[in-house]
C-alpha cells in the first residue's frame, strides 16, 4: 500500500458511564452507556470504512464501549489496549497515532475527554458539510465519533492535517 493514500481516523469517546465506589480507571458503562455504545456501533459500521486497528484506553468504560460497538461491525479490526490513551491529551494521542504501522489505513481510537475532543478540534484543518459546525455545537459527548481523513505516513498526522469529514452524537 502506499503511503500516499486516503488513511481515516474515527475518534470515539467512551459511552456515559456508572459512577459506583471504584477507581475512575475501573468505571464501568452505566445502563444508557450500553445503549448508546450499540448505536454508535451501528453508526460507524453504517460508515462502511474498513477498519484495519482499534486503538483502546484500557480503561473498563472504554473496553466495554468498543467490546459492544465492534459487534455491530461485520469486519473486527485487530485491537490494541493502549494504556498512553487513558487520560492522554492530544499531543500524547498524535505521539500514539505517529506510531502506527503505515500497513493500518483506517483506525478507530476509542479514547477519553477531554484529550479526544481537543484532538478532534486540533486535527481538522478543514470540514465538510456541516460537521464541524455540529461538533461545536453539541461538543464531545459521551459515545461521540468524529471521521477524519489525511493523506500521507501517520509519522506525519500533525496538527491541521486532516479533514473532518462526519460528525455523530447520540440523540442528534
Amino acid at each position: 500500500m502506499s503511503v500516499a493514500e486516503s488513511r481515516r481516523i474515527v475518534l470515539f469517546r467512551h459511552a456515559k458511564a456508572d459512577w459506583p465506589q471504584v477507581t475512575d480507571h475501573e468505571r464501568p458503562l452505566a445502563d444508557r452507556g450500553r445503549k448508546d455504545a450499540a448505536e454508535a456501533g451501528r453508526r460507524l459500521a453504517d460508515t462502511e470504512i474498513p477498519f484495519d486497528l482499534a486503538l483502546c484506553s484500557t480503561a473498563t468504560r472504554t473496553r466495554e464501549t468498543w467490546k459492544l460497538a465492534v459487534q455491530e461491525f461485520a469486519h473486527r479490526p485487530k485491537t490494541v489496549y493502549e494504556e498512553r490513551v487513558y487520560e492522554a491529551s492530544p499531543g500524547e494521542l498524535i505521539a500514539v497515532l505517529n506510531e502506527t504501522p503505515d500497513d493500518a489505513r483506517n483506525i478507530v481510537l476509542i479514547g477519553h475527554n477531554p484529550g479526544v475532543q481537543g484532538l478532534a478540534d486540533i486535527l481538522a484543518g478543514s470540514a465538510e458539510g456541516d460537521a464541524r459546525e455540529r461538533m461545536s455545537r453539541r461538543g464531545f459527548p459521551a459515545a461521540a465519533f468524529a471521521v477524519l481523513s489525511f493523506t500521507g505516513p501517520w509519522k506525519t498526522l500533525e496538527p491541521g492535517a486532516t479533514t473532518l469529514l462526519d460528525y455523530w452524537a447520540p440523540s442528534e
